[in-house]
């Protein structure tokens, strides 16, 4: 058996460098794939935020009924107060304002899902329940892995044109917001309580 013998031959010196060569570069890749993905998240979270004096994340506010609404994101912006929904999905995405159901096909699959415009009119009312002199909008934010070939319904964006709605502040400058908004935002931090669901819920 050659290489068996040829094997025996290596010094065990050598063999274990080899493997302490090989657990090096697979820890590398991780490494890597770790710093990728969390420069994506910071570069996303940058761009959501981007508009905001403030803002909180992952966070449950009751309806009036009293259930709890999660909101991925709430933000203090120059325009008043806005709700915003990530929707992680991966496809071109077929969705309407009077549409019951919007629909992602991505090669070969094909899925249905409740048009998420109705659940942010829920969130909208629960934060005019405590801010109630803030205007308060919303938008349903997709990442660029979606499409939409037929064209955006009113509430939805791609995030990398979410600036376009809400143009970026610089904070080193004086908040200049009006004090019954403040007030309000200061209302809502209180009755907000963190959520368990850190991550964007897929719309699928």
């Amino acid at each position: 058996m050659p290489l068996l013998s040829e094997l025996q031959a290596v010094p065990l010196s050598t063999l274990l460098g080899a493997v302490g060569a090989l657990v090096l570069i697979a820890a590398m890749l991780v490494g890597w794939r770790i710093h990728r993905r969390r420069r994506a998240q910071a570069a996303r979270l940058r761009a959501i935020t981007g508009c905001a004096y403030e803002y909180l994340r992952n966070v449950l506010l009751p309806d009036p009924q009293g259930i709890p609404l999660h909101l991925d994101f709430l933000l203090l912006t120059a325009r008043g107060i806005v709700v915003v929904d990530l929707r992680d999905v991966t496809g071109n995405v077929f969705g309407g304002d009077q549409m019951d159901d919007w629909t992602v096909i991505n090669g070969s699959q094909r899925f249905t899902f409740s048009n998420p415009q109705a659940a942010l009119y829920d969130r909208q009312a629960a934060v005019r329940l405590v801010a109630r002199e803030t205007p308060v909008e919303g938008r349903i934010v997709f990442g660029g892995r979606s499409v939409f070939p037929k064209g955006l319904p009113t509430h939805a964006r791609m995030l990398a044109a979410l600036n376009g709605d809400f143009p970026a502040i610089d904070r080193q400058a004086p908040v200049t917001l009006p004090d019954a908004w403040l007030s309000d935002w200061q209302s809502l931090r209180a009755a907000c309580k963190p959520s368990s669901l850190v991550a964007p819920k897929p719309a699928i």
